[in-house]
C-alpha cells in the first residue's frame, strides 16, 4: 500500500526514532554479502525454499504479538482499542496468508512445475485471458463469503501460453542479482511483503532499507527473518535521505523496489529539485538500472444508481468511510474520490448516513509526517470542507469531507492530488440514465483522476438486471484502467489477499509513473497481469470485520484469523465464525 508525499513534503522522511542509521561502511558489507551470495541464493531448491518458508511462518507468529505492539504504541493506539484489529489484518495476519500462500504455491512447482490456479481459466470475447484465483480452498469461501477474484492477464497472454507465463524464474534461471527494496512507512506487512517477492518470485536476494516511520519494527524483522538473514540472502539497513540516496546509487545494487510515493521515485530516477524536473521532462533519467514502484492513488469510488432501501444506505455509508477511516487514512487504497450521479435522488440521502457515521469515529493520531500541511492544503481549497470529530491530542485532525467538487475542475486539488491523510471528497456527474452515468463514470476515473492503482464500483443487483446497465457494466470493468477493480467489496482489500496481483495498470513510462510499473503479491507468480477484479454480494453478510462500525469484532477476528495461518486447523473455525458473528 502506497505513501503519499505529495506536494511540499521531503522526497525522503528524516530518520527519527530510536533506530540509528546504518552506517555506508556497514551498507558495503552488507552488500558485499549478498553479491557474494547471490548465486547460491539461485541454487536453492524449492524443497529448501519450502523449508525456509515454514521456518518463516514459524518465526513470525512468534513474534506477532509484539509486532501488533509496536504498532499501536507508534500510532497511538490504546492496547486494548478495538482499533488494534487493523494491525493485525494488515500485519501479521496478511504477511502469514501469504506465507501460506507461497508455500502452496511452492509444493505445486515442485509436484507439476508450475503453481495450480484453484478456479476455471477463460478467454474472453476479445481475447484476453481471466484466471479465477479466489477462493482458494473452502476456508476462503468461509472467511470470505461471496467473495471471488479474477485476474486478467495482459494481451498476448493465451490459455495455451498461460503455463509459460507463470513462475519463469523456475523453469527458466535469471542471472543472479542483488536488490534494494525501500519500505513503506504506513502498513506494517509491506516492506516483509516485498523482499518475499523479489526473493520467491524474482530470485532475487534483498537489501532491505526500512522506512524511518516505522523503523522500530527493524528489530523484529531481524528475529523473525533470520532464516533468510543467517545465510546471507537478506540483509536490512535504516535510515533517512543520505542512506536511501547511498543506496540507490551503489554500484553493486543491481535494480530497486519502492513502495511509496511518485516524488520519491522521480527523486531516485531523474535527481531532486529543478535540475531533475528538467531530466523527467526531457526523459533523460540518471538511474541506469531497473526500478519498479507501488506509488499512490486517487481512488475512486464509482456508486450506481439504483433501487437502494435505508438498511442498503446505511451499509454502504458505512462501507465509504471505513475505506477512508482504516489506518487514519494512512492508505493509498482509501477512498478519495466518491463519484455518484447528480441526478440520483438519494444522492444527499448517502452523503448524510455517511456524515452520522463519520460522527461516530474518534479522531485518529496523524502520524505519518507531513499530513497536517497535506490536510490544511485541500481545505485552503475547499474552505466549505466539513470537520467531523474534535481532536483532543496535537497529533489529531478531523475526519475531512469535501462534497459536490465540480467535475469540470479536472485540475482540482481533490482529483491531481492524493491527500494521504484523513480527507475524503464527493463529485457528481450528470447523466441521463444509469448506463450512461456509468460509462461517463469510468471515463472520469480513467481521464480525470490521477493514478491507477485501484477503483471500486457499488452497484445493486436490481440495477444490473436492466440490460442496457449490464452492458455497460462489463465495458466497465473491461475498461477501467486500474490494477484492482473491486466490486462491492472495498478494492483496498485485494492487498491483504495475497493471491491476487496489487500494483498499478501496466504500461507507465518512467516520467509519468503515476501509481508504478510492477506488482507484488501474486502468490501464483503470473508474470503477466493486467489487474485483478474483484466481485462481492452487494451487501457481505457477515458485515466485514473491518467496516468501521465492527472493530470489536475486527479485534477478536483478525488474531484468530493470524492464528489460524500460523497453524491451520479446522478446529479453529467455529472460534473464527462466533468471532465473526459478533457473539
Amino acid at each position: 500500500m502506497a505513501v503519499a508525499d505529495r506536494p511540499g513534503s521531503p522526497q525522503f522522511p528524516a530518520i527519527a526514532g530510536a533506530i540509528a542509521p546504518t552506517s555506508h561502511e556497514a551498507i558495503d558489507a552488507a552488500i558485499e554479502t549478498l553479491q557474494q551470495r547471490k548465486d547460491a541464493w539461485l541454487a536453492v531448491s524449492v524443497a529448501e525454499r519450502i523449508a525456509l518458508v515454514d521456518r518463516l511462518i514459524t518465526d513470525n507468529w512468534v513474534i506477532a504479538d509484539r509486532w501488533v505492539a509496536a504498532c499501536l504504541k507508534a500510532k497511538d493506539i490504546a492496547p486494548d482499542s478495538p482499533m488494534r484489529g487493523e494491525e493485525w489484518a494488515t500485519g501479521p495476519y496478511t504477511l502469514l496468508l501469504t506465507l501460506r500462500q507461497m508455500r502452496q504455491s511452492l509444493v505445486d512447482i515442485q509436484r507439476t512445475g508450475k503453481p495450480k490456479i484453484p478456479g476455471t481459466v477463460t478467454t474472453r470475447p476479445d481475447g484476453q485471458v481471466v484466471a479465477r484465483v479466489f477462493p482458494q480452498n473452502g476456508y476462503d469461501k468461509l472467511f470470505y463469503t461471496g467473495v471471488t477474484a479474477d485476474v486478467w492477464m495482459q494481451p498476448g497472454v493465451t490459455k495455451d501460453n498461460l503455463a509459460e507465463n507463470q513462475a519463469v524464474i523456475y523453469s527458466k534461471k535469471p542471472a543472479s542479482r542483488v536488490a534494494l527494496v525501500l519500505g513503506a512507512g504506513n502498513v506494517s506487512s509491506i516492506g516483509p511483503l516485498d523482499l518475499l517477492y523479489k526473493l520467491l518470485v524474482e530470485d532475487q536476494v534483498v537489501i532491505f532499507k526500512s522506512n524511518p516511520v516505522n523503523a522500530y519494527l527493524g528489530p523484529l524483522m531481524e528475529e523473525s527473518f533470520r532464516a533468510l538473514i543467517e545465510p546471507g540472502y537478506l540483509r536490512i539497513v535504516h535510515g533517512g535521505a543520505e542512506e536511501g540516496a547511498y543506496l540507490c546509487n551503489h554500484p553493486d545494487v543491481d535494480e530497486i523496489h519502492i513502495t511509496g510515493s511518485d516524488k520519491t521515485f522521480d527523486a531516485i530516477v531523474f535527481g531532486p529539485g529543478p535540475e531533475g524536473a528538467a531530466r523527467k521532462a526531457a526523459n533523460t533519467p540518471l538511474l541506469n538500472k531497473r526500478i519498479t514502484g507501488e506509488l499512490g492513488n486517487v481512488s475512486p469510488v464509482i456508486v450506481v444508481p439504483g433501487p437502494w432501501s435505508a438498511s442498503d444506505l446505511d451499509y454502504q455509508a458505512a462501507h465509504l468511510v471505513s475505506m477512508l477511516t482504516n489506518n487514519a487514512g494512512f492508505n493509498c487504497n482509501a477512498t478519495r474520490v466518491i463519484i455518484q450521479h447528480a441526478g440520483w435522488g438519494k444522492r444527499d440521502d448517502l452523503l448524510r448516513r455517511m456524515r452520522a457515521v463519520l460522527r461516530t469515529v474518534p479522531p485518529r493520531a496523524a502520524y505519518y509526517p507531513g499530513a497536517r500541511a497535506r490536510q490544511e492544503s485541500f481545505v485552503a481549497a475547499h474552505p466549505d470542507a466539513e470537520l467531523y470529530g474534535t481532536p483532543t491530542a496535537g497529533d489529531q485532525l478531523p475526519w475531512t469531507l469535501i462534497s459536490g467538487v465540480n467535475p469540470a475542475n479536472t485540475d482540482d486539488i481533490c482529483f491531481t492530488t492524493e491527500a494521504f491523510c484523513s480527507l475524503f471528497s464527493e463529485t457528481a456527474l450528470e447523466a441521463a440514465s444509469p448506463a450512461e452515468f456509468l460509462d461517463r463514470a469510468v471515463a472520469f476515473a480513467n481521464d480525470s483522476l490521477w493514478g491507477t492503482l485501484n477503483v471500486t464500483i457499488l452497484i445493486h443487483p436490481k440495477t444490473l438486471k436492466d440490460p442496457a446497465v449490464a452492458a455497460a457494466y462489463e465495458r466497465a470493468i473491461a475498461s477501467l484502467r486500474y490494477g484492482t477493480v473491486g466490486v462491492n467489496y472495498w478494492a483496498g482489500t485485494n492487498f491483504v489477499l495475497g493471491v491476487t496481483t496489487w500494483g498499478a495498470f501496466p504500461g507507465h513510462p518512467l516520467n509519468d509513473i503515476q501509481s508504478g510499473n510492477d506488482v507484488v503479491h501474486n502468490s501464483l507468480m503470473f508474470a503477466r497481469p493486467q489487474k485483478t477484479v474483484l466481485h462481492a454480494p452487494f451487501r457481505s453478510t457477515p458485515i466485514p470485520p473491518w467496516f468501521v462500525t465492527r472493530a470489536t469484532a475486527g479485534a477478536k477476528v483478525f488474531p484468530k484469523l493470524a492464528a489460524f495461518e500460523a497453524h491451520p486447523s479446522s478446529a479453529k473455525v467455529p472460534g473464527i465464525v462466533a468471532a465473526a458473528l459478533g457473539m
